[in-house]
């Protein structure tokens, strides 16, 4: 940046030391970075799930539901849910009707979860289909407080399941070299 000053001439300004804010994905790369990441989601995404229970139109309250049993079908038939897992936290956030909400999810994008992250076979001891089973179990907590208009059993609905996760990571981080990579 320069500034011109009349009968000066132009002179380079100092470079602003304001910093607009950013999260950028791929500087998650140590389990560390993953557990920051979730405490950070664990504050806007409990949010964004009591605002979707008392704003959420019906076709918002359908794409949820669609993403839980679409999740479920996928579970089933033994297809990777990573995506479809990131899409039921994205209709949560549009339903807010807050647009910055499902903005910061799309920036982030699927390094929000942790195990596309981090190998499943290390975040949950259990069998990893029952740990995604019970994962969409939380989902399905979340759903039926949303669909009940009840915000305080959405915000805490949400609060656990990302709690739950930041938990098992806790686990596997006390465990583990904290610099260790992640998946990319």
């Amino acid at each position: 940046m320069v500034e011109a000053r009349q009968g000066l001439g132009t002179f380079v300004l100092e470079p602003s030391r304001s910093r607009n804010f950013q999260v950028d994905p791929a500087t998650v790369i140590t389990v560390r970075d993953v557990l920051d990441l979730l405490e950070f989601r664990i504050s806007f995404e409990s949010e964004a799930a009591a605002l979707a229970a008392l704003r959420h139109t019906p076709e918002q309250l359908r794409v949820i539901k669609d993403a839980v049993e679409y999740i479920q079908r996928l579970l089933e038939s033994g297809v990777e849910t990573k995506k479809a897992d990131f899409d039921f936290h994205l209709a949560v956030a549009k339903a807010t009707g807050n647009r910055y909400f499902p903005e910061l999810l799309e920036h982030l994008g699927l390094a929000i979860l942790p195990r596309a992250r981090l190998d499943l076979r290390y975040i949950s001891s259990d069998n990893a289909k029952e740990y995604l089973c019970r994962s969409n179990g939380e989902h399905r907590e979340i759903l039926a407080a949303i669909t009940a208009r009840d915000a305080e059993g959405a915000r805490a609905a949400m609060r656990v399941h990302l709690t739950n996760s930041r938990d098992r990571l806790e686990g596997l981080y006390a465990k583990s070299d904290a610099k260790a990579p992640v998946q990319g």
